[in-house]
């Protein structure tokens, strides 16, 4: 068992102070729209990546003319509960504290305990370009593989070293021969974290189909393809060949900064081809088979975070979802909506406990 018993939130987006108690099980932040439902999940999946789900620069998400915010959270596990607390004053650098003890490195913290988000927002997934899918990727992998996210933030600096390196080559300051000393560990960290995408979509895509078969159609065949510059034989030779470009538009024109995620449906793009309902199938389906991923590899269930899905998805998808739910596939799952009657009548035939937090109107 892994669920989020208690959260607090301080000055955290429009909330100035709220605490709730969780159920282990199913849970519904009810209330009118623009009353901080969304910000509450929100807060829940800060506390599982040490950042907001929809903002990812901190100060915003600090409540208007207040100094600072502070999420705290109580995660039970089978053997021990953990109290983490994630903090943010203006000007100064987020800190983030298990039982008491500041992290020199948030890295550490990712994966302990895990989250699945099923937002409106989602549908950016297929509607936004490659690089919105990569960080999609790149997050769900590195909840299960901390050596993964040491090496997309070692390849990071690498790759704004090698850009800076570019620009002064174009500028005189620095000579092209200079290229050689970063090529090496460019090719390096970068052949590694491809090995790591493509074990990744090898796994992901038999439980991406069976979700989608479970929600959308049996019919249709969901694909992912993965494309990257290693696909093309050896890194340097194709680092060699794109040098000329890379000096003439003074940044690194391939390596896995530029690895495509293309969905399509029955061999055509989904975003091109896929009607409404299919794109929703679609996303759904991603979405659950990250939560079962993460299960599988975890070792424990995510917590399951349904934000506006009644509003957003029509009334076969909820149902399907929802049936889901009263199987019990899922952990801990906490839910937002509009009605509280609309809720209680969708969560009645659920045999676990679950609970439902009415939020008041905020005032102006």
């Amino acid at each position: 068992m892994h669920y989020l018993g208690e959260l607090q939130l301080i000055n955290y987006k429009n909330h100035d102070f709220l605490t709730i108690a969780f159920s282990a099980k199913v849970n519904a932040i009810v209330g009118r729209n623009g009353v901080g439902k969304t910000n509450v999940l929100d807060a829940v999946h800060y506390l599982s990546m040490c950042k907001s789900y929809l903002n990812p620069l901190d100060k915003q998400n600090i409540r208007l003319n207040q100094p600072f915010f502070s999420i705290q959270g109580l995660w039970v596990t089978e053997n021990q509960q953990d109290l983490v607390v994630c903090s943010v004053k203006a000007g100064t650098k987020k800190i983030v504290k298990r039982n008491k003890v500041v992290y020199e490195k948030l890295s550490d913290h990712i994966g302990l305990f895990p989250v699945v988000f099923i937002s409106p927002y989602d549908g950016d997934l297929i509607a936004e370009g490659n690089e919105f899918r990569r960080k999609w990727l790149d997050g769900i992998i590195a909840q299960i593989d901390r050596k993964y996210l040491d090496d997309l933030v070692l390849f990071q600096r690498i790759l704004e070293q090698r850009n800076s390196l570019l620009k002064n080559i174009a500028s005189g300051s620095s000579r092209r021969d200079e290229l050689s000393l970063w090529n090496p560990s460019f090719e390096e960290v970068g052949e590694r974290i491809f090995h790591r995408r493509s074990t990744f979509i090898e796994e992901f895509i038999p439980l991406f189909r069976s979700n989608f078969q479970q929600i959308g159609n049996e019919e249709e065949l969901p694909d992912i393809h993965y494309l990257s510059d290693f696909h093309k034989g050896a890194f340097s030779q194709t680092l060699h060949q794109n040098e000329r470009r890379d000096l003439l538009f003074q940044y690194s024109t391939v390596g896995p900064q530029k690895d495509e995620i293309n969905f399509t449906l029955n061999g055509n793009p989904i975003k091109k081809f896929g009607s409404q309902g299919q794109q929703k199938s679609y996303i759904l389906a991603l979405r659950l088979a990250q939560y079962h991923y993460l299960h599988e590899h975890a070792g424990k269930k995510p917590v399951l975070l349904l934000d506006d899905i009644f509003d957003k998805l029509d009334n076969t998808r909820v149902q399907r979802l929802l049936d889901l739910v009263n199987k019990d596939v899922f952990g801990q799952v906490i839910i937002t909506d509009t009605e509280s009657e609309r809720i209680k009548a969708l969560l009645a035939p659920c045999h676990e406990d679950f609970r439902i937090f009415e939020l008041p109107a905020i005032e102006a």
